[in-house]
């Protein structure tokens, strides 16, 4: 079993979001379990592939365990604890679920880079990580919250896929001949 800087089982609450301005934001997953919130350090798109894959898993498991109540969309709205001081930056996810629990978990592990500047093996059992245990429930609402966030970044050029900034953006799919793209 893994050794655990922090096993949050379960989480009174855990919610990925963003702190900072479009184009500048600072993505994080943190839960509380008991003491102190607890933060790590993820991109945007990590944020939004682990909302997507709890996703898929709560479907999953609603069509092969036909027994298990639907989880249903909590309106209530997920707000981070400030101050917001992260442990780490993610190095990896993990999810999976405990049937008998009727749990979903989250184990990150750090990104730790070495002397020689490579990245640490994360395989190894030094390396320090946290798992978040959540409903299924605690974990639709984290993941609905989280698309919401990332959606709220800046507009995507219809062109180039690139980020439009409040400047403008040159697209170089335009071959520098079209006016810059602002919002």
């Amino acid at each position: 079993m893994a050794n655990f800087a922090y096993d949050l089982n379960p989480v009174q609450y855990i919610v990925a979001d963003a702190v900072g301005e479009p184009g500048n934001r600072t993505f994080f997953l943190q839960a509380r379990a008991g003491g102190s919130p607890i933060s790590v350090v993820l991109e945007k798109q990590e944020v939004g592939q682990l909302a997507v894959a709890i996703l898929q898993l709560l479907e999953e498991l609603e069509k092969q365990y036909p027994h298990l109540r639907q989880t249903t969309s909590s309106h209530k709205q997920l707000r981070p604890e400030h101050p917001m001081e992260p442990i780490f930056r993610v190095g990896q996810l993990s999810i999976g679920y405990h049937e008998e629990d009727d749990m979903i978990w989250i184990i990150a592990k750090a990104l730790v880079i070495n002397d020689v500047g490579e990245v640490a093996d994360l395989d190894s059992d030094e390396i320090p990580a946290i798992r978040f245990v959540a409903t299924r429930d605690q974990m639709r609402a984290m993941s609905e919250h989280a698309l919401e966030v990332i959606s709220q970044g800046r507009p995507v050029c219809p062109l180039c896929g690139r980020p439009i900034d409040r400047n403008g953006h040159f697209c170089a799919r335009t071959d520098g001949k079209a006016m810059p793209i602002v919002f």
